[in-house]
């Protein structure tokens, strides 16, 4: 592949082939541990009424915009999967991570780009000695192939749909600047985050009839309402970190020693 920055979670991207691949066979992902890393996950913005319901949505500060659930305050700490990679109850694990390790990628062949499914075998779940589905069939693909491809493509199409959204967001100039802010009993700095975007409530108010007319004719302003409703979870991930990382804690003059420990904390979005 070329030598171009890789998305989030893979390491490498190989085009599917029949002829190179004829014999591989593939396993389902039992373990999140791939995600423990990460705090951020893009969303698609047909996900926001769902994925509101556990973490926070944000919007990635920078030129492109892209919708993300807030897993965690720190980058490489995610407040939502445990040590041996299981997600945390009644949690929406959202698209993105459901589609690793394939991803579709656009490839130019004969003048003429085409979107080619590629996978990771990193995980160790895909390869030629894995115990699984197998790709192909009599070099046909076979139905589980299928149903990857058509999977990689609704998230195409999703994508699509999220790019227009916060290109309308970005139009309508409703983003700004976000910052949460947690006072802790007993400290007298706030702790601060930063380096995100939200919708501003008030410049949503302050929209023309035609401007929110259009906004709810096309789905967009339940999502953005979707949005703003989830920033009440940023304190639920804020407590999970402080339990769950006394290193955290530790940083911002706090020592957590049991998990059931009560915490008076505020925070303002």
């Amino acid at each position: 592949m070329a030598s171009q920055p890789l998305p989030m979670l893979y390491n490498e991207l190989t085009p599917l082939s029949s002829s190179v691949h004829a014999d591989w066979k593939a396993r389902s992902i039992n373990s999140l541990h791939f995600l423990k890393g990460h705090h951020m996950v893009p969303l698609a913005a047909e996900e926001f009424i769902d994925a509101g319901r556990s973490y926070p949505i944000i919007f990635s500060d920078g030129d492109e915009i892209i919708p993300l659930a807030l897993m965690g305050l720190n980058e490489g700490f995610n407040t939502f999967v445990n040590e041996e990679g299981q997600l945390a109850d009644d949690v929406y694990l959202p698209a993105y991570v459901r589609r690793f390790p394939y991803m579709l990628v656009r490839m130019s062949q004969n003048d003429t780009d085409t979107l080619t499914l590629c996978f990771d075998s990193t995980p160790g779940t895909i390869g030629p000695d894995i115990e699984g589905f197998a790709f192909f069939e009599n070099g046909e693909p076979t139905q589980e192939s299928k149903d990857i491809l058509a999977f990689c493509e609704s998230f195409e199409v999703a994508g699509q749909k999220s790019v227009a959204f916060t290109q309308e967001l970005k139009e309508l100039g409703l983003l700004t600047d976000g910052e949460f802010t947690f006072q802790l009993e007993g400290r007298e700095e706030p702790f601060i985050y930063r380096g995100f975007r939200i919708v501003d409530e008030k410049k949503l108010f302050e929209l023309r009839g035609d401007q929110l007319r259009k906004l709810n004719q096309s789905g967009a302003l339940s999502l953005i309402y979707a949005h703003l409703f989830s920033l009440r979870l940023i304190n639920m991930v804020f407590q999970r970190q402080l339990v769950q990382n006394p290193d955290f804690a530790r940083s911002i003059g706090l020592e957590v020693r049991r998990a059931d420990e009560v915490l008076d904390q505020t925070a303002d979005a």
